[in-house]
Parts: C-alpha cells; sequence; structure tokens
C-alpha cells in the first residue's frame, strides 16, 4: 500500500509526488517514447500510475528493447522469405534499399500494433 501525502495550496489539496531513481542506466529509446506518448494521450490511468509507483521508465526501457527485439527478428524472416539479400544488395543497390525500406515499414507496423499501441 502506498501512502501518499499532500500539501494545502489555497483550497486544494495537492500530492507530493516524488519521483524515485530507476534502477536502469539505460536510456529509453524510440520506441520507448512513443509508448510514452501514447500512454500521456490514450492511457491517462495508466500514465499515471506508473508514475506513481515510479515504475515509468523501467516500463519504457523494457518495451523499448522487446520492439527493437521484435522489429528485428521481423526484418529479418521477412528479408529471407522474400529473398532479400546480400546478393541482390550488390546487384541492385537501389532495389535492395527500397525492399529494405518496406519491410522495416511492416515490421515498425506490427510492434506499433502488438507493443505500443496497446
Amino acid at each position: 500500500m502506498i501512502n501518499i501525502t499532500y500539501h494545502k495550496e489555497g483550497d486544494y489539496l495537492i500530492p507530493d509526488l516524488i519521483m524515485e531513481k530507476s534502477n536502469s542506466t539505460c536510456n529509453v529509446g524510440k520506441y520507448g517514447h512513443l509508448r510514452n506518448n501514447f500512454l500521456k494521450e490514450h492511457k491517462r490511468g495508466l500514465y499515471t500510475e506508473l508514475m506513481i509507483n515510479g515504475t515509468l521508465t523501467d516500463h519504457l526501457i523494457d518495451i523499448d528493447k522487446t520492439a527493437t527485439a521484435r522489429v528485428n527478428t521481423i526484418i529479418n524472416k521477412l528479408a529471407k522469405a522474400e529473398n532479400v539479400n546480400e546478393d541482390l544488395k550488390s546487384r541492385e543497390q537501389l532495389a535492395w534499399v527500397q525492399a529494405m525500406n518496406n519491410i522495416k515499414n511492416r515490421a515498425e507496423e506490427i510492434v506499433f500494433n502488438e507493443l505500443i499501441y496497446v
């Protein structure tokens, strides 16, 4: 159970919230920032709960690591399935870049729907 203290400002009681230092030394990456923005705009209750518990940063770092690993896995699987490899890269660089960008965009869209925007 968390005990929250309050202080009075005018006619209002304001909670005394202090963010605890995160145990993690990692930075929040691209997917962590996207998750943070989503929570702020669409999941205010969960965002507030994570802030009060002091676990928001850990949550964002975990989401970022998981999303990055998942995107890389999906990219590798799609590239292998679509035969986008070093041979294509050496023969037709522009076609390889286009194919890899397409694959990366699809992989990120999957991860956004699975992890970030839920």
